[in-house]
């Protein structure tokens, strides 16, 4: 079934319910202050998918329940530190009998792992997943829990930025969610402002003004970019941000309608542009060894001066002990500009992260019980621990809030439209194709033209 993904993804949305997050509970009915055009991609609800299994009493009965969790961080890292602080919150506070079972796999292979507990009908309790065309095949199916449903029975479903369950919905193309959010992110490029400065840099807004700081930092012996190429979407994410720029924020939507083919001109060249960088030098050496945690600490530790990322990234640069750059080392600035005709500098990527679904199989009255407590409490846990925006609303002050979230907060605020990644509107076989394909582009073993023609015949075998 096709269903086509927004390219201009509710931003005005996005900015007026992110600033409900910081209570001001009227935003969220502001949506179209900036002008930013809507397109609803929300299709029909699937018929699969049971209703949920509604509360027996006014208050938590504190049921029994040993929640079974796959996710691709550790405990001790990024996402993973909020999903176990929110579990034992939920059973000091509310309910001791709850008790949980943590499991963890690469973030390479956890499509691979999820499809391999469908086929067995053994899916946990919770998992993290890919929003997008991947979850669309297990809502299909009948394997998630309908997280609306759920929320309306719980009587919380004021816990969530509606901007952020707009773009669930229109990203599944279904009326209802069936995940929860994991971030409320805008991607870009961060950057080192020390090395900018030793190379006489500075922040580009056109790509012509982009390529010539890249060639000045190599010039000056500084490693332009930290790529982190070994999870393979730090790299397809730097290939789409230049074909966004030079074939609109439709190109990736288009090329799964089949009114584009990722063989076309435009597609082609923005697989060159990154192959070119990786021979130029711009990622360093052994690019598809460095994943996205190393790439980021070598921003932060001075070791190379751009990397691209999304906003969950202001974690790690709240952590001091990580950002060796300081409270004010590091900066942001969107994908320049190539031609303002075709994508203009006020669109910027947005998506909401990696999502939390909940399997239909093992749903029971207490973990729509937990899912209230996630849904009402995620939000102010990732403020105070993280400085976050995770997708849910949040009542502490944003006051306090360091430099790098108010940054992300103003970044979005200043958004007027949005664009997805590039694997966003994807199949799995195709999606697998493209990650798999994008090491070999960037040591030159696949040309460009051959990359993307094994996307395009990916595509062409999906249909």
């Amino acid at each position: 079934m096709k269903r086509k993904v927004l390219a201009g993804i509710l931003a005005a949305a996005m900015m007026t319910t992110l600033l409900t997050g910081c209570g001001n509970k009227q935003a969220s009915d502001g949506g179209g202050q900036t002008g930013a055009e809507t397109e609803s991609a929300a299709g029909t609800e699937p018929a699969a998918g049971a209703d949920s299994v509604k509360p027996s009493t006014a208050e938590d009965p504190k049921l029994t329940k040993n929640m079974k969790i796959l996710s691709i961080w550790a405990e001790d890292n990024d996402n993973g530190v909020l999903i176990k602080a929110l579990c034992e919150k939920y059973q000091k506070e509310v309910n001791p009998n709850f008790t949980w079972d943590y499991e963890v796999v690469s973030s390479d292979n956890l499509r691979q792992k999820v499809s391999t507990l469908v086929a067995s009908n053994d899916l946990p309790d919770m998992f993290v997943y890919e929003s997008g065309k991947p979850i669309v095949d297990l809502i299909e199916a009948g394997k998630l829990v309908n997280v609306s449903k759920v929320l309306k029975d719980f009587n919380c479903e004021d816990a969530l930025n509606p901007s952020a369950v707009s773009l669930l919905k229109s990203l599944s193309g279904t009326d209802d969610i069936y995940d929860l959010p994991l971030g409320m992110n805008v991607e870009g490029f961060w950057y080192n402002k020390a090395l900018f400065e030793q190379a006489g840099c500075q922040v580009p807004n056109t790509w012509e003004e982009f390529e010539s700081v890249l060639a000045k930092l190599k010039g000056a012996g500084i490693q332009p970019i930290a790529c982190g190429a070994a999870d393979k979407w730090g790299a397809t994410r730097l290939l789409n941000s230049y074909l966004v720029r030079i074939a609109g924020a439709d190109a990736m939507a288009k090329a799964d309608e089949g009114i584009s083919k990722y063989t076309d001109e435009d597609y082609v060249k923005a697989a060159q542009k990154i192959q070119d960088w990786a021979k130029a030098g711009y990622f360093g050496e052994g690019v598809n060894t460095v994943d996205m945690n190393t790439a980021g600490s070598m921003l932060m530790t001075g070791q190379a001066a751009i990397f691209y990322n999304g906003s969950w990234f202001t974690s790690n640069l709240n952590d001091a002990s990580q950002n060796l750059a300081g409270e004010d080392g590091i900066g942001f600035f969107n994908v320049p500009v190539a031609d303002p005709y075709v994508s203009d500098e006020s669109s910027y990527s947005m998506n909401c992260g990696n999502i939390l679904s909940f399997s239909q199989k093992n749903y029971d009255e207490a973990t729509g019980w937990f899912m209230k407590y996630f849904a009402e409490n995620m939000g102010d846990l990732a403020m105070e621990l993280q400085g976050s925006v995770k997708g849910y609303n949040y009542t502490v002050s944003a006051e306090g809030a360091s430099g790098y979230t108010q940054m992300v907060l103003d970044t979005i605020n200043n958004a007027e439209s949005a664009f997805t990644w590039f694997e966003a509107t994807m199949g799995n076989e195709v999606q697998n194709v493209a990650k798999d394909g994008i090491q070999t582009l960037l040591t030159g073993e696949l040309s460009a033209e051959d990359y993307m023609k094994s996307i395009q015949e990916a595509w062409d075998m999906s249909q």
